[in-house]
């Protein structure tokens, strides 16, 4: 019989003020919490600074949980143009990460993630921690920033394979 592999996930939240990361390990269907928090930028500092802040926060994390897969949520569009421009470089941040390790990167919509984590593609987030919780009973999470980022790494381990399937079918 196969030994199935270990994969390390590690999800994304991405913000300016602060991007959340979850680390969850899956094993066929078993789901592990690994770790979880949030990197923040000073408001204080220029826009470049507080990318930069985000980038090395997010390196530490990818090196040194060694995730073998990432998943970020995808921006949604705000009212706000200007804040939406300033999510979207963090978001570019969020991206660059793990693809500069190596990783494949999946993007998620918010409504993707709720759909796999509460069952629906709308929800509060207490329902989202609450359901975090029942799915990995020793998670650990500071915020909702945390929480979200393990709900999009659970996200992923309900997908990935028809992300890889779909990767391969590309690479045709």
């Amino acid at each position: 019989m196969l030994q199935e592999r270990t994969i390390r996930i590690i999800g994304i939240d991405p913000g300016l003020r602060r991007t959340g990361w979850g680390v969850v390990e899956t094993v066929g269907n078993s789901l592990r919490f690994v770790a979880s928090g949030t990197v923040t930028s000073d408001a204080k500092l220029d826009l470049a600074s507080r990318l930069r802040q985000i980038h090395d926060g997010l390196s530490a994390v990818v090196h040194h949980h060694r995730p073998d897969e990432a998943a970020v949520e995808q921006t949604f569009v705000n009212k706000d143009a200007v804040a939406t421009l300033k999510l979207g470089q963090a978001r570019g941040v969020a991206l660059l990460v793990p693809a500069l390790a190596g990783l494949p990167v999946a993007e998620y919509a918010p409504n993707a993630v709720k759909k796999a984590v509460i069952g629906v593609g709308h929800g509060e987030k207490a329902q989202i921690h609450m359901m975090v919780k029942v799915l990995m009973p020793r998670a650990t999470f500071e915020g909702d920033d945390a929480a979200d980022a393990l709900a999009i790494a659970i996200c992923h381990t309900h997908h990935r394979q028809s992300a890889q399937a779909r990767a391969a079918f590309a690479g045709l």
